[in-house]
């Protein structure tokens, strides 16, 4: 529960204020740029959540702007947190950017927009569609004020009604994104799978959708037995149109969907993984040039492929006269980057491709193994997940009865993926091959 919410720009001045329950006086927030500094001077950092005499700052930054709510309440802060990240996905909606120029500029819809969406400092209306209907960049300037939807007094408040199509799908997508961190060895330092399940909704009237997936807590507590693998999720988020309770009682995922594109849920698996795109590198630094040999290997089934792979070798600030060859895909040198980007349009499961690489150094150096960048590899693959999680169903069931098209696709993409590279060869004759 907030007691009011301030916009400041980066000086810590009020661009806007709302006050909603009077019990924390306004020059409270001077106090939050000096408390700011003194966290950053002792941290290192700004925290997002603060404490001074009584009273909690809760803040995000965007661009040149400060979003803070402050309470006297022993309130839930990520509640808040939570809030203010809405604002902002509201913010952009309507204004594109968000920042003081923009904030000056539509001090009246902002001043709108927070009545809405907060209530005696209790969140409320946060979904951007849902707002646009009612509240838009000529609001103020209406003589009629026009009725507001009645999502707004319903239960549901992400969805309007009325809403029709001539053909009823949705389109549900499993994104996977592999964080891993790779030794020179091959060796995996650490790895897990950030999950999410996006969806894109085309239904008319108010649909109940039931989703079910090969969840094992599931399967554990129903004591039935999975046909398949079976996936442990850990940290589960779900967008507020999930009925938790239902969830909590039999782990079914039940819901009345947004209108259009969403995010339904977030999850992580903390797995030992192997890495699908291996990078074997070899490094000879000789005076006056280096010498790169990269072998990459797809390591998952034979029949996926790997799109739009970049491979990103870093190499010193000062290479020069770069020369290349490969014998699969295009190189080419980003001195902005201090790397070669090494791109791969299709990379099949189970085949290996190599690549040499010959820069010239102006300088002599004494490379820190500590400092040196690791190669950074990006890619996506299609129809495949790393984690074994399946869509078993996807039901859909509206009162009107029509049938509706269900779509599923699977894609596993990079996340924060580094390979280290091995300590350079030095002195002594190439041992690679001229190109």
């Amino acid at each position: 529960m907030a007691s009011s919410v301030f916009l400041l720009d980066l000086k810590g001045k009020p661009l806007i204020a709302r006050d909603y329950r009077g019990d924390i006086p306004l020059t409270a927030i001077d106090r939050f740029m000096p408390l700011l500094q003194e966290r950053e001077d002792e941290e290192g950092t700004g925290l997002p959540v603060m404490t001074e005499n009584g009273v909690t700052y809760l803040h995000l930054r965007e661009k040149d702007v400060y979003m803070v709510a402050l309470t006297r309440k022993n309130t839930n802060a990520m509640t808040l947190l939570q809030f203010l990240h809405h604002l902002s996905k509201v913010f952009t909606e309507y204004f594109k950017t968000i920042e003081e120029e923009s904030i000056r500029d539509n001090f009246v819809i902002i001043y709108e927009l927070l009545d809405e969406m907060m209530d005696y400092g209790v969140p409320q209306i946060t979904e951007p569609k849902i707002l646009q209907e009612y509240i838009t960049q000529e609001s103020h300037m209406l003589e009629i004020t026009p009725r507001p939807p009645m999502a707004v007094t319903n239960a549901v408040s992400w969805r309007s009604e009325g809403i029709s199509y001539r053909k009823n799908e949705v389109f549900l997508d499993v994104v996977e994104s592999i964080n891993m961190l790779v030794n020179p060895k091959g060796n995996v330092l650490s790895s897990d799978i950030q999950g999410a399940i996006k969806m894109k909704v085309y239904l008319s009237g108010m649909p109940e959708l039931r989703l079910g997936l090969n969840d094992k807590v599931m399967f554990e507590s129903t004591g039935r037995s999975a046909k398949g693998k079976a996936v442990e999720m850990e940290d589960i988020r779900f967008h507020q149109c999930v009925r938790l309770s239902k969830f909590e009682s039999d782990r079914t995922i039940s819901f009345i969907p947004p209108d259009g594109e969403f995010e339904l849920m977030t999850y992580r698996l903390n797995t030992q993984l192997k890495p699908l795109i291996w990078c074997e590198s070899v490094v000879e630094s000789h005076r006056g040039r280096v010498e790169y040999m990269i072998k990459a290997k797809a390591q998952f089934k034979h029949r996926s492929t790997a799109n739009n792979v970049e491979i990103i070798v870093p190499v010193p600030n000062d290479s020069d006269s770069p020369k290349f060859k490969s014998t699969i895909g295009s190189v080419k040198y980003a001195p902005e980057r201090s790397a070669f980007v090494w791109k791969i349009k299709q990379f099949q499961g189970g085949k290996e491709a190599l690549l040499r690489a010959h820069f010239g150094l102006p300088s002599i150096r004494d490379d820190d193994p500590e400092r040196r960048p690791p190669i950074s590899v990006k890619f996506d693959i299609p129809y495949f997940t790393t984690s074994g999680i399946q869509v078993r169903y996807l039901k859909i069931v509206e009162k009107s009865g029509y049938q509706a098209l269900p779509w599923v696709r699977y894609i596993t993409k990079n996340g924060d993926y580094q390979l280290r590279m091995p300590d350079p060869i030095t002195g002594g004759s190439s041992r690679l091959p001229p190109i």
